[in-house]
């Protein structure tokens, strides 16, 4: 992401009401992709099922600060 667009998200976010939300929303989002992606590659290399549940279960706090500080 481009240092310019970054600087526009961080803008919106300060000054737009709800933005915050959809910055919020953008991080899960893009969190969740990375460990489903992850899950159905391990999934697809064991022979096994795997579920959103169980991949939801995997995601932590920490992991959501840290695709949020690769965002902005």
């Amino acid at each position: 992401m481009s240092w310019l667009l970054r600087m526009v998200l961080v803008v919106a976010v300060a000054l737009i009401p709800g933005a915050f939300m959809l910055l919020l929303a953008y991080v899960a989002t893009r969190t969740m992709r990375a460990r489903w992606q992850q899950a159905r590659l391990a999934a697809q290399t064991q022979g096994t099922h795997v579920s959103f549940r169980e991949v939801v279960a995997t995601v932590e706090f920490k992991d959501l600060v840290r695709q949020a500080r690769a965002a902005l």
